[in-house]
């Protein structure tokens, strides 16, 4: 499941859906209004395997890495993130769910950062060639 943070623009998740990526946003779909960043991680254990994405860079830490979530920090303009959304949804790395669960990203138009479940470091993983 794909979740996106109330901080994604409206028109994102509207071109997201007319590339049928399914997904459904905080307060528009799930969740409540005015979620913190503290009760979010929380919120993320009752729902199914989902991969949340968000602007919020605060959420790039190695300590939020879970094995029932993925969480994906866009460091891209609001203007974009649809575009990276289904960009990282399609690259061979990350192009499932058990690929995705565990890890912290954070997805820049240079490549993807990544923090998976008991790594020691980081990793850095380019975008494929088109």
């Amino acid at each position: 499941m794909n979740v996106l943070d109330e901080n994604i623009l409206d028109s994102q998740r509207v071109l997201l859906r007319s590339w049928r990526i399914a997904l459904r946003q905080i307060v528009h779909d799930t969740g409540r209004k005015g979620m913190t960043d503290k009760d979010i991680l929380p919120f993320l254990l009752t729902l199914r395997r989902p991969t949340f994405s968000t602007r919020d860079l605060g959420f790039y830490q190695r300590e939020n890495c879970h094995p029932r979530y993925c969480l994906v920090c866009l460091a891209v303009g609001q203007y974009e993130v649809a575009h990276f959304i289904r960009r990282f949804l399609r690259h061979p790395d990350f192009s499932t769910q058990a690929q995705r669960l565990g890890c912290v990203l954070r997805v820049m138009d240079t490549g993807v950062a990544v923090w998976r479940w008991h790594a020691k470091q980081q990793q850095r993983i380019s975008w494929p060639s088109p």
